[in-house]
């Protein structure tokens, strides 16, 4: 089994250990914006460790859509990386935990209905698109 590295970033292991901690039912929402989050479980690119990062629930009927906005920063955020490169993922939405897949959105006409579905979900996704030079990278989370 791999070692699990906690997020340097504070709020991220908080979050990560009050969600994991009570089962799903504590820290399921953003701070500040009470929108809902997943956990989102997957192996480093470089380390192979287990990392965990919470991620605004957007769905698409039984698949989840990840966002890697970054808040609309000029950088992908690293968990884009190790999607690339594992696609097995673990998703914890509250008290469920969910083995799937995941896949980059490269089809224009799929990744602009999935992107409306996602600004609709959480509507600052508009303002980092505008933010960034950067094409923001969508991945679908599908069950295995």
């Amino acid at each position: 089994m791999a070692e699990y590295i906690p997020s340097p970033a504070d709020w991220v292991r908080e979050q990560v250990e009050l969600y994991e901690g009570s089962g799903g039912t504590e820290g399921t929402t953003l701070r500040e914006t009470g929108l809902p989050v997943i956990i989102v479980t997957n192996r480093g690119n470089r380390t192979g460790a287990i990392r965990k990062t919470p991620l605004m629930r957007v769905k698409d009927g039984d698949n989840y859509i990840l966002v890697g906005s970054r808040g609309g920063a000029p950088t992908n955020p690293v968990w884009v990386y190790n999607l690339r490169a594992h696609a097995d993922v673990e998703i914890r939405d509250e008290t469920e935990v969910y083995k799937m897949s995941v896949r980059e959105v490269d089809d224009a006409a799929e990744r602009a209905r999935l992107w409306e579905i996602c600004v609709a979900a959480f509507p600052p996704y508009k303002d980092y698109h505008n933010r960034t030079s950067r094409t923001i990278p969508v991945f679908v989370a599908e069950s295995t």
